[in-house]
């Protein structure tokens, strides 16, 4: 299971060799930067942040015996939240908590259950009906993959910056 936290940990905040990780997107950005919307109809950086931490904070509730539900702060936040500058710091933190949270979870969680079945039913959006092995490897994927558009969506913002200069 070590092979796991060091993973996840590396697409969080360290050395990722996919790309770019969390914490390599998310250094010196600011609220206003986190809200806009670089590409129209698809989701900010900001809502990417909360997406991924939720999405973190309830592989950890299921690994601790939790049933599959939807994450109790939503999936995405409402799409008309307001962020200032405290709730964009509040956010980066609790996705690094729930990342926390999540390597604890792992560390505490046995092995030999890693193939058990979460959930009766198959469930895509609810991510159920899968072993555990394969919603740990889903979320680390998930975390990579949205760390990668975040990465996208700084470019271009930063590219706006460069234009108006």
């Amino acid at each position: 299971m070590s092979y796991l936290v060091s993973d996840i940990r590396s697409v969080v905040a360290g050395d990722a060799w996919h790309g770019p990780s969390w914490r390599d997107v998310l250094v010196g950005l600011n609220a206003e930067q986190a809200m806009r919307r670089v590409v129209p109809n698809a989701h900010n950086i900001y809502e990417l942040v909360h997406h991924t931490a939720a999405w973190a904070g309830e592989v950890a509730r299921r690994l601790g015996g939790g049933v599959p539900r939807m994450p109790s702060e939503g999936d995405y936040p409402p799409n008309d939240v307001i962020v200032d500058e405290a709730a964009w710091q509040r956010t980066v933190a609790r996705l690094n908590q729930a990342h926390e949270e999540l390597l604890s979870a792992i560390e505490r969680f046995d092995p030999g259950r890693l193939d058990e079945r979460i959930g009766a039913d198959r469930d895509a959006p609810l991510g159920s009906g899968v072993s555990y092995r394969a919603t740990i490897a889903g979320l680390l994927a998930h975390t990579a993959y949205h760390a990668g558009q975040a990465m996208l969506l700084r470019r271009g913002i930063e590219g706006d910056a460069a234009a108006k200069r």
